[in-house]
């Protein structure tokens, strides 16, 4: 299994995150993977076999093989049918509404095909560039020219939600909306419906999501071996609001995650 991430150029440093690329060889007995929710929308390019995304127990869908991966409030099983090389843009939560005129909230929990984002001529020509481009560095060239062509002049993310999401990332996920807001409950109910034109999700489900990422980081370098130790670290109010949230979020309880053959990827993914 190869992950690699690579960093965007300073004029979309504001926007993404990173570029990543995942490669694991053809196996007999590949597992599923559960994905659990990270915070940020992908737009993802599968190179190469496959890969099956689980609607429930037994039934799946095909993914995409290019596709934006909305906003998630709970895990979700994949499972590759083959060869994995994947290619990938992961934006932070206010930068892929720069992008296009739809609204993030139709995007949430679910996989959409970037044609119905920039059109079919537009969309199957990205996509034959990245498929014939001969490196990573190429395909981020590419990618790179695009996202800059479709960047609007006009900033289109609302000051509020931008402060909001920079007060939650800056406290890992910690600070309450009214703090953020400066106990003006006025500003509640517009932010609420910004959040969800804009970003995908709710203030209150972001701020969860981004909690989650710092414990998560934590548990899986090992600060520490004690479960209260790491809710106290990312200010949860006990150990059993943090097992809650974790489970919420994962399908599992903390103990059980590091040992589940089933959160590989994810694993990899936040460490």
């Amino acid at each position: 299994m190869k992950y690699q991430t690579f960093q965007p150029n300073s004029d979309l440093e504001s926007l993404i995150s990173c570029y990543w690329t995942l490669e694991v060889p053809a196996e007999s007995d590949a597992q599923r993977q559960r994905i659990i929710p990270d915070g940020t929308i992908e737009m993802a390019f599968i190179l190469g076999d496959d890969i099956k995304r689980y609607t429930s127990e037994n039934e799946f869908i095909i993914q995409p093989r290019a596709m934006v991966l909305g906003q998630t409030i709970e895990p979700f099983y994949i499972e590759p049918t083959g060869y994995v090389n994947t290619f990938a843009i992961r934006f932070y939560p206010y930068g892929f509404a720069n992008f296009v005129n739809m609204p993030i909230k139709n995007l949430a929990n679910k996989e959409t095909p970037i044609e119905f984002l920039f059109g079919e001529k537009t969309a199957n020509e990205l996509e034959q560039k990245i498929i014939q481009a001969i490196n990573s560095r190429e395909r981020i060239e590419i990618i790179e020219n695009f996202l800059l062509d479709k960047l609007n002049k006009k900033t289109t993310i609302d000051n509020i939600v931008k402060t909001t999401i920079d007060a939650l990332l800056a406290t890992n996920g910690s600070a309450s909306i009214s703090t953020i807001l400066k106990g003006d409950l006025s500003k509640r109910r517009q932010l609420e419906r910004k959040f969800l034109k804009q970003i995908g999700v709710s203030p209150k489900q972001l701020g969860k999501v981004i909690r989650l990422q710092t414990a998560l980081k934590l548990l899986l370098n090992k600060e520490s071996e004690k479960l209260t130790d790491i809710a106290y670290k990312t200010e949860y109010f006990d150990q059993a609001h943090f097992t809650k949230d974790f489970k919420e979020f994962t399908g599992i309880n903390p103990k059980e995650f590091l040992s589940n053959e089933n959160m590989t990827l994810s694993t990899l993914f936040y460490k």
